[in-house]
């Protein structure tokens, strides 16, 4: 083989890919975040929480020159749309009403994580190019209906809309490190709230009492700090929060046990206590070298009222802005999120439908849900938290 010819090679467990690599492949990109790194995709697979039994069949894409990792994304073939947080259930609905498969389908994406980030991991412009085209002529040869890049980082999209696929655009709630006054950082939680307009700020400090009123407190535990202990207890919130909607939860104790073996310092636990004992947790994930903190998962095992806004929104603001983080995503959905000043942005999706007549028709409703994500968009920029200058 030629040392400048490229080659393509899939396999069906990411631990096949030399970890390093595709780290640094990883850590090149722009928009990259830990819910890429080579050791969360691998604890998906081996903690059984996103394997063939539970509706995810990995495939992972790689590129090569020579000895040289170009590209790589994680694909995934599923049997069903949960997980995924775009939501195609009409989409599935409609092939089935017209004796069609749909399932599987392939998606591009980390399971179970609505946050947005580099998928095609690439050298260039032109690897993330031909990365794309191969999973597509590859879900061609397979027969899938579908293949679905969900929120991609900006680079993934104008990649995608380049080779034609289909975008499809969300809101998410997202919170800046930046005075509206100055655009300066915030030099404390008094700072933020003072920049908020009157009546947002009298809520947020009624429900920062309530919660202190309670008699609960808080400790924050950071890295190789969070021990055992509190991944057990964290574990039992989470476990907790989906079996009170009926849901058994998506991912595996060992998973979250081997991210605090292979990636501590992407994590920060709060924890709530009351009269001394722990009662509620929120795990944030963090990603130090750009300074973003992300929302993921939160459970109480009592009930205080104000209690999600503090674990959730108010303790890790704080966190940030003593720490310099310049942004914290809030997670998918909730406009209840603007009166804590997590504001809207939009996320993006592409989409690629095998099948010529089902592509025309869900590109015709992508256009119409996308003006009225537009609109909704508009909506939202009136109804701004922040402190009006005076006229």
């Amino acid at each position: 083989m030629a040392e400048d010819e490229t080659t393509l090679r899939i396999v069906a467990d990411i631990a096949e890919i030399d970890a390093a690599a595709w780290d640094a492949l990883l850590a090149a990109q722009a928009d990259a975040s830990p819910f890429m790194r080579h050791a969360y995709l691998h604890a998906m697979q081996a903690s059984g929480s996103a394997v063939t039994d539970t509706g995810w069949t990995a495939r992972v894409l790689t590129l090569w020159q020579g000895s040289t990792l170009q590209a790589a994304c994680a694909l995934y073939l599923k049997t069903h749309s949960y997980g995924e947080y775009v939501f195609d259930w009409a989409w599935a609905d409609a092939y089935h009403r017209h004796g069609l498969p749909y399932y599987p389908k392939a998606v591009i994406a980390p399971p179970f994580t609505p946050v947005p980030g580099a998928r095609l991991l690439a050298r260039d412009a032109a690897s993330r190019a031909a990365l794309l085209r191969a999973a597509v002529a590859w879900c061609e040869s397979e027969e899938l209906s579908s293949l679905h890049l969900l929120f991609g980082g900006d680079a993934d999209v104008a990649a995608c809309a380049d080779a034609g696929l289909m975008l499809r655009h969300q809101v998410q709630f997202h919170w800046h490190n930046a005075r509206p006054a100055d655009g300066l950082p915030f030099t404390d939680f008094d700072d933020f709230l003072a920049g908020l307009a009157q009546d947002k700020r009298k809520k947020i400090r009624q429900e920062r009492r309530k919660v202190a009123d309670a008699g609960v407190r808080f400790r924050c535990a950071q890295g190789l700090g969070i021990g055992a202990a509190d991944w057990d207890f964290f574990y039992r919130c989470y476990e907790r929060t989906y079996l009170e909607h009926g849901n058994a939860p998506y991912l595996a104790r060992s998973f979250f046990a081997d991210m605090a073996r292979t990636m501590p310092e992407h994590w920060l636990l709060f924890v709530a206590e009351q009269d001394g004992r722990p009662m509620a947790c929120s795990l944030v994930a963090l990603e130090p070298a750009q300074g973003v903190a992300y929302g993921r998962y939160w459970g109480a095992l009592a009930r205080v009222d104000c209690l999600h806004f503090e674990a959730c929104y108010y303790q890790p603001l704080q966190w940030c802005i003593a720490q310099g983080y310049r942004r914290f995503e809030g997670g998918a959905q909730g406009e209840h999120k603007m009166a804590r000043a997590l504001m809207p942005v939009r996320t993006s999706s592409a989409h690629w439908l095998a099948h010529p007549a089902f592509a025309e028709a869900v590109e015709r409703f992508l256009e119409r849900e996308g003006e009225g994500v537009d609109h909704y968009l508009a909506e939202l920029a009136q109804r701004t938290p922040f402190r009006q200058p005076a006229a």
